[in-house]
């Protein structure tokens, strides 16, 4: 059984790209579209293996998401990793504070990508 992911993104080319890349790399992708949607998608679905999103999104931001994702107690211990353009200090410490368990900062390469998400969960 392939490892879970749900990627939440506003963009959907970086969706598609992110999704590309982990179904190479072995692994199962659910996608939403913003921080909204990602917290609909997550009542729906088996608890995911991981979580990648975006900070900068519409209806609900990613460090919002991440606030949100951690107060249900069945999500507290899914490691979250951010995926965004955001690279300042600041910005890095609130996601932190929210309960990201890693921050890449965009644009990714693939190989950087996987490499952190079997550091985080181990390979597909």
């Amino acid at each position: 059984m392939p490892k879970r992911i749900l990627v939440v993104d506003d963009s959907a080319a970086i969706r598609q790209s992110i999704t590309y890349v982990l179904q190479q790399g072995g692994y199962e992708v659910i996608e939403a579209k913003d921080g909204q949607d990602g917290l609909e998608t997550l009542t729906k679905m088996e608890v995911p293996d991981l979580i990648i999103t975006d900070v900068n999104m519409p209806n609900l931001d990613g460090i919002g998401f991440i606030r949100r994702v951690r107060e249900q107690i069945k999500f507290k211990f899914i490691p979250i990793v951010v995926l965004t353009t955001e690279s300042q200090g600041d910005k890095m410490n609130e996601g932190k504070e929210a309960g990201a368990t890693a921050w890449i900062v965009k644009p990714f390469n693939a190989d950087k990508l996987l490499a952190v998400v079997k550091k985080v969960i181990g390979a597909a």
